[in-house]
């Protein structure tokens, strides 16, 4: 049986008899993508989990008012994003007595992660984009991993293309430096 489109989930959803088969499906669909597009935002495993959590429960609610002038994948990544930016900044208000920025912590969460599988190449690039502005490794994480589109980005984002694209070449700068350095 071939994957469910979008249109086919929206309608699923637009049918209260089968409410509940939408949401099946759009689990199915989008679970492992919104996951690792969160994973690269918040670093933790179980923290990623949470915010996908949260994701699916704002996608839920705010299913019945989605105006469909953007794709739902799209729609979802946007929601994503701003749950893990969201959870970050509280994060950073509940370590108010630490001495680290969150990027610091953030770095030694992924040392200390047991389901981060990479090796010492792979910990330094990640260490190296946690050193970038958040903007900056938000867009660096979707175009250098996903090979997201500008465009696509840019509605996710809601931001300009141009800011993008600059945002991304800076960032790959920073990284680079950061890995050349020694």
């Amino acid at each position: 049986m071939p994957a469910a489109t979008d249109i086919d989930i929206i309608a699923l959803y637009k049918d209260e008899s089968t409410r509940n088969k939408s949401l099946e499906l759009l689990i199915d669909k989008y679970q492992q993508k919104l996951y690792w597009h969160i994973r690269k935002i918040v670093i933790d495993h179980d923290d990623s989990d949470d915010v996908l959590q949260n994701t699916y429960i704002k996608i839920w609610k705010g299913l019945v008012n989605f105006k469909e002038e953007s794709a739902l994948f799209t729609w979802m990544y946007r929601i994503a994003t701003n749950e893990a930016i969201t959870f970050l900044n509280q994060k950073t208000k509940r370590n108010t007595t630490s001495l680290h920025p969150i990027e610091y912590q953030l770095s030694k969460s992924l040392e200390s992660d047991h389901y981060f599988k990479g090796d010492e190449i792979q910990l330094k690039l990640q260490q190296a984009i946690l050193t970038l502005p958040e903007k900056q490794r938000i867009v660096f994480n979707m175009r250098y991993y996903n090979e997201t589109p500008y465009e696509q980005m840019s509605q996710i984002l809601e931001t300009s293309v141009g800011a993008l694209k600059a945002s991304y070449h800076l960032a790959a700068k920073k990284v680079e430096d950061f890995l050349t350095k020694d």
